[in-house]
């Protein structure tokens, strides 16, 4: 099971790390600290849908190839629970165990998306208010804790990137990391309540939400090379980002 692949992990890593909260199942929310303790930081975060597991794995390959530049925290898998779900024989479900979709419960105008619903299920549930979910309140109050100067969230699918918000952003990065994995920069419209969302609008700092894997996936992707693209991705983000 992905969870005791990312706790063992936990367990045998030698750099600095921490748990950042736990989940309603009781279930450990990992963080693992890449490159310097010194100069700017960032954040990313993976397997904030379930279905999307396969970015778990992404990171621990982010994390063993470490960071040459600066430093930040790597949160491999933010949505345990809802895995869980689908390694269990629903291998489509998107929410937490809750049956809350943690990317529509953070404090961006939350509740306006297109999509958001109140009711409970694989997908699109908002929460009974921004912050109620276990995970989404634990990566928030982590994320203030560490102030970073930009963060990253990892989902499947599309081979795209969204950088704006609100009609801010910074598209610089977006163009960084298209260059790398040639996935397409681009804005959304008809969605709020995201981590990216909340990140660019209440904290004023460059966030990207990347589809890793290119459009003719289907979910749930199961083989790490499928999105191999993004492999040495946050080492070259964090070595040119800065530039």
């Amino acid at each position: 099971m992905l969870y005791r692949e990312v706790a063992n992990f936990y367990n045998l890593y030698k750099g600095k790390k921490c748990i950042i909260g736990y989940t309603h199942q009781n279930r450990n929310l990992y963080a693992f600290h890449v490159g310097s303790d010194y100069g700017k930081q960032f954040i990313a975060v993976y397997a904030v849908h379930a279905r999307e597991f396969i970015t778990a794995r992404l990171a621990l390959k982010h994390i063993k190839e470490g960071v040459k530049k600066g430093g930040g925290w790597v949160i491999p898998l933010l949505n345990p629970d809802g895995v869980a779900i689908c390694e269990n024989g629903n291998p489509m479900w998107k929410a937490n165990g809750r049956g809350v979709d943690i990317n529509c419960n953070f404090d961006a105008d939350w509740g306006t998306g297109s999509l958001n619903t109140r009711r409970r299920g694989r997908e699109n549930c908002i929460g009974d208010y921004p912050f109620s979910e276990c995970e989404s309140a634990a990566l928030s109050r982590f994320t203030l804790k560490i102030k970073p100067s930009f963060t990253l969230a990892f989902h499947t699918k599309g081979g795209e990137i969204y950088w704006e918000y609100g009609g801010c952003g910074d598209e610089r990065g977006a163009e960084i990391i298209s260059g790398f994995t040639g996935y397409i920069p681009k804005k959304i419209v008809g969605s709020a309540g995201g981590y990216k969302d909340w990140c660019i609008q209440k904290l004023g700092i460059p966030a990207y939400t990347i589809e890793c894997g290119f459009d003719e996936l289907t979910h749930p992707i199961e083989r790490l090379r499928d999105v191999k693209e993004c492999f040495g991705l946050l080492k070259y983000f964090t070595e040119n980002y800065e530039k």
